[in-house]
């Protein structure tokens, strides 16, 4: 299954790429094929409201979703998934056979049209996560549940 992180923002440090790179190659031998994509951010300046930069940004967002892609915001208002959870989600994606895009917002949010696009959504914590972050959180958790999924031990159970 082809799964996409479709997320705003474009110069991340060297640590966010090198533990995405990290679970990206851990899956290479799994059912998930794993993307990230990654979506200019608006840039702040004077006379640009958040709310400009949010449907700025929803514009490049949507545009890169093509309609038969099950699309999940990343988002603190989203149902809160264990491992095991996210492992059951990822496999009833799997069987309906859409594509998956992941979205992660910028330092905003998102735009309404986006979460109105979105068919679910998840959270990955109550907490505020920072952006760069994120990614590292949903490659490593992806990564989890992939393997779940194969049928490798979970320490956890």
């Amino acid at each position: 299954m082809r799964v996409e992180l479709l997320a705003v923002g474009k110069k991340m440090p060297a640590w966010v790429q090198d533990g995405v790179a990290q679970y990206a190659k851990r899956m290479r031998s799994g059912a998930v094929q794993w993307q990230l994509t990654e979506v200019e951010a608006e840039r702040r300046r004077a006379g640009l409201s958040a709310e400009q930069c949010r449907q700025r940004e929803a514009e490049r967002i949507l545009a890169r979703i093509d309609e038969r892609r099950h699309v999940c915001l990343l988002d603190e208002r989203g149902k809160p998934w264990s491992t095991v959870q996210l492992s059951q989600q990822l496999s009833q994606w799997m069987q309906a056979g859409d594509p998956l895009t992941l979205i992660a917002g910028g330092p905003d949010g998102v735009d309404d049209r986006v979460r109105a696009r979105a068919n679910s959504c998840w959270s990955l914590s109550a907490l505020t996560l920072p952006h760069p972050l994120v990614r590292v959180v949903v490659a490593e958790q992806l990564y989890r549940a992939n393997s779940l999924l194969q049928g490798h031990p979970y320490h956890r159970e």
